[in-house]
């Protein structure tokens, strides 16, 4: 059965499997804290690949009982499909001490974990996907009137920028501000700049900035000196998306104004001084109209690769190599 994240109140006390599943770290980490907090009982933690080499010696863990630990709660972290047929054993168990939660990363809709959580009732499946700037600009706002810290709306902004969807990343950077704060209740752009940190990857945060420079040959450099994986593809492509919808902003800016400077100074959330130059090389690649046909390339892609995520990788990075030459794209 699907319930969203905030449904939680909804799950009945006899039920004994939980999958949650996305990018949303903040969230999952949320969820699993609730389910855990409605329930007592030892908890216990596993990676999926332990479980599999190590199979035996978790059966009897999970099967076995004691006087003091007779209730138990086992999270299973990085669940994928591989670990599918041990899950339906244990279903039909019909165990009733244990409380399982499965922690997995992007499962597509044809993934048989997903699917078996999403038509059993008596199990529960609870997608967690990234959520907007509104929804972490509401949070963040909450936790700052809490803490009783004046921020301006723009310094918030800038700091749901760069949580990339991701309260987990939200989260950690109001933690530091916090503590930056105990002796003062106002803090200036310049102190947020210094103190949060780009949620992205800077290796992906370079490579897309090469793309969009269109330097071909840094762009390959970078492909091949980094060892990215099949979920890379997707994390780039979504790189790829906030840099482009930024390029889209600052171009519609530039054709009101034509001036250059003046669009990337004024941009918000600001553009720090050390990207301003290799901003300046991207708006002048492209113009308001490839961008957003840019943009709706990139959204195409992410849905091929949805389909064929096996290749994702290969899919993405040939996709950055056509968008970096300039010979193709003009």
């Amino acid at each position: 059965m699907i319930l969203k994240s905030f449904e939680l109140y909804k799950i009945k006390d006899d039920t004994n499997f939980y999958l949650i599943y996305g990018k949303n770290e903040g969230l999952k980490s949320e969820c699993i804290n609730e389910i855990i907090k409605k329930n007592t009982g030892k908890i216990f933690k596993y990676d999926e690949r332990q479980i599999k080499d190590e199979i035996e010696p978790f059966f009897e863990n999970v099967l076995s009982g004691s006087l003091f630990d007779s209730n138990k709660i086992i999270i299973i972290n990085r669940a994928t499909d591989k670990i599918y047929e041990i899950i339906l054993n244990l279903i039909d168990r019909n165990i009733s001490n244990i409380k399982m939660i499965l922690n997995a990363d992007i499962l597509e809709t044809r993934s048989k974990l997903r699917s078996l959580f999403e038509k059993n009732k008596n199990l529960i499946c609870v997608p967690t996907y990234q959520d907007n700037n509104e929804t972490l600009s509401r949070l963040a706002s909450l936790i700052f009137k809490k803490e009783n810290i004046s921020i301006s709306q723009q310094n918030m902004n800038l700091i749901v920028e760069k949580c990339n969807g991701d309260r987990q990343n939200l989260q950690n950077e109001l933690s530091k501000i916090k503590n930056y704060a105990l002796s003062k209740k106002k803090i200036s752009s310049d102190e947020i700049l210094k103190l949060i940190n780009l949620s992205e990857n800077y290796g992906l945060s370079e490579l897309i900035d090469s793309c969009l420079a269109q330097n071909k040959n840094k762009t390959i450099k970078i492909l091949n000196e980094n060892n990215y994986n099949t979920e890379d593809g997707i994390i780039i492509l979504r790189t790829f998306l906030a840099k482009a919808k930024r390029i889209l902003k600052l171009a519609d800016q530039l054709e009101r104004n034509n001036d250059i400077n003046k669009t990337i100074n004024s941009a918000k959330p600001p553009i720090f001084w050390k990207d301003k130059e290799i901003v300046k090389i991207q708006l002048s690649k492209w113009k308001h109209k490839e961008v957003k046909k840019l943009i709706k390339n990139i959204n195409d892609v992410e849905l091929e690769i949805k389909k064929n995520y096996s290749n994702s990788l290969y899919i993405t990075s040939n996709f950055i190599l056509e968008k970096s030459n300039s010979e193709i794209n003009n």
